[in-house]
This record gives structure tokens, C-alpha cells and sequence, in this order.
């Protein structure tokens, strides 16, 4: 008869599941031999006490299926001999002794060799025996099977606050460059009409016949760095713009200035 467990919900930790079941189990008294290990399927041999069978551990879903499949042992043949022997087979004993067919030695031996070809073993002591101590270990293996399940989840759990507190960092990143983007493009907005605006001053100073070079030559420089600081802002390179839109400033400022200057001149 099989017994059937679950680890639910560990099926992504497959490996650390079947790693941590057997090492359990071995501390739990169980001798484990003839592991055959995959990726999504182990089969392995296990003994704990006096019962011993066979685990099958697969995949299923998001779960991980536990398989123990029990064989009965060479205990129970014993027993039930000598139950044979304690209960039918003794009246064949005494009566081939009494008889004079041959020694007791002669008789147990018979009586032995009919209860086991005849199967006669099941009937008796050792069967029920053995089945109590099925149960024994298969509690002992729920209970195994239940306290991996619990140390996975515990680490799934970890994992998924970890993804969240990630995605939480990320979120927050991207709504604190979507603030500081919006910063920028305001101070960029504002930049650039003033350097149109000072462009502007210039056209209409040189009809005037004002020299305008040097203011010129300023506002050419602002609208350079201007250019600079929007490409750097398109990159999101924010820590790149507010050095350019602090020089960029300063040149449409003495542009100005230089420009005041050559009409009052």
C-alpha cells in the first residue's frame, strides 16, 4: 500500500525539497541507498528500523509529490512461522512425536516449511505487527515531509517580501525621476525662451546698428549648452543638466548685459 504526502506550493524549490527530506530523514534514523536523482523526479531505497521500501519524489503542479511504497521484511516471515508453529502446527508436532515419526527437531522442521510455502506468514503476528510499523514511519514521514514543507516556504516567503521590496524600490525610483524629470523639463522650457527671447533682442538690435557680437557670442553659447543639458535629459543623465542650465544662465545673463551695454553706447 502506498503512501502519498505533499510539500505544497515548493515545487520551484524542487531540489533544496529532496536534499533537505533525505538529510531529515537521515537524522531521523533512516538509512537511504540507491538514489536515482533528476531534475523533477528522484527514487531512492529507505530502511528506518525494521520496515523498509521504496520513495518516489516527483513534481506535480506547483506541489512536490512524496510516494513511499512499503515491503515487508524478512521479520515477518519469523513471526509468522512461529506463529504456525504456536498455533496449528503444534498440534502436528505433538501428535508426530507421540507417534513416534520422529523427533521433535524432525517435526518443527516440517511444520516450518509448510507454514512458509503455504504462506501461512500473513495470517499471523508478524503481518499486524509489520503494518503498525508502516504507519509508524509513514507518520514519521508526514510529519518529515511537513517540516521541509514549512522551511521552503519560510524561504519562498523571504523571497517573494525581497521581489517586492525590489519592485517597491524600483516603483519609488522611477516616480522620484519622474518627479525630477519633470523639474528639469520646466527649467529647460524656461531656458530655451529666454535664449529665444535674447536671440530676438539681438535681430532686432543689429537692424538698429547696434554691435552685437559679444552678446552674440554669449547666447550662441547658451543655446549650446542648452543643447547639452536637453540631450543629457533625454538620456535621463540628470546629474549631467544642472551644471550645463547653471553656465547656460549665465551666458543669457551677460548676454543681456553685453547687449544693454552696445545700445546705450
Amino acid at each position: 500500500m502506498p503512501f502519498i504526502y505533499y510539500g505544497q506550493g515548493v515545487a520551484p524549490l524542487y531540489k533544496d525539497f529532496t536534499e533537505r527530506l533525505m538529510s531529515h530523514l537521515a537524522l531521523k534514523g533512516t538509512e537511504i541507498t540507491h538514489q536515482v536523482l533528476n531534475p523533477a523526479s528522484a527514487l531512492m531505497d529507505v530502511k528506518h528500523t525494521d520496515e523498509s521500501g521504496k520513495l518516489d519524489i516527483t513534481i506535480e503542479g506547483a506541489n512536490v509529490k512524496v510516494t513511499y511504497t512499503v515491503e515487508r521484511y524478512r521479520k515477518e516471515i519469523g513471526k509468522g512461522i512461529m506463529g504456525a508453529i504456536a498455533g496449528a502446527g503444534i498440534g502436528g508436532l505433538i501428535g508426530n512425536v507421540l507417534r513416534r515419526d520422529g523427533d521433535l527437531r524432525d517435526a518443527a522442521a516440517g511444520a516450518i516449511g509448510g507454514a512458509a510455502a503455504g504462506g501461512a506468514y500473513e495470517a499471523y503476528s508478524g503481518y499486524e505487527e509489520s503494518k503498525d510499523e508502516r504507519t509508524n514511519f509513514a507518520a514519521v514521514l508526514a510529519e518529515t515531509v511537513k517540516e521541509v514543507e514549512d522551511e521552503l516556504q519560510y524561504i519562498l516567503q523571504g523571497q517573494s517580501e525581497a521581489r517586492e521590496a525590489i519592485r517597491e524600490k524600483a516603483l519609488k525610483k522611477i516616480a522620484e525621476e519622474a518627479g525630477t524629470g519633470e523639474e528639469y523639463r520646466t527649467i529647460l522650457e524656461d531656458l530655451y525662451g529666454q535664449i529665444l527671447a535674447v536671440q530676438e533682442e539681438l535681430e532686432i538690435a543689429k537692424t538698429e546698428g547696434a554691435k552685437i557680437e559679444k552678446p552674440k557670442a554669449r547666447i550662441d553659447r547658451a543655446e549650446k549648452l542648452y543643447q547639452e543639458a536637453q540631450a543629457a535629459f533625454e538620456k535621463k543623465e540628470y546629474a549631467s543638466i544642472k551644471p550645463r542650465v547653471t553656465a547656460a544662465q549665465s551666458m543669457v545673463d551677460k548676454a543681456r548685459e553685453t547687449l544693454s551695454e552696445s545700445q546705450t553706447s
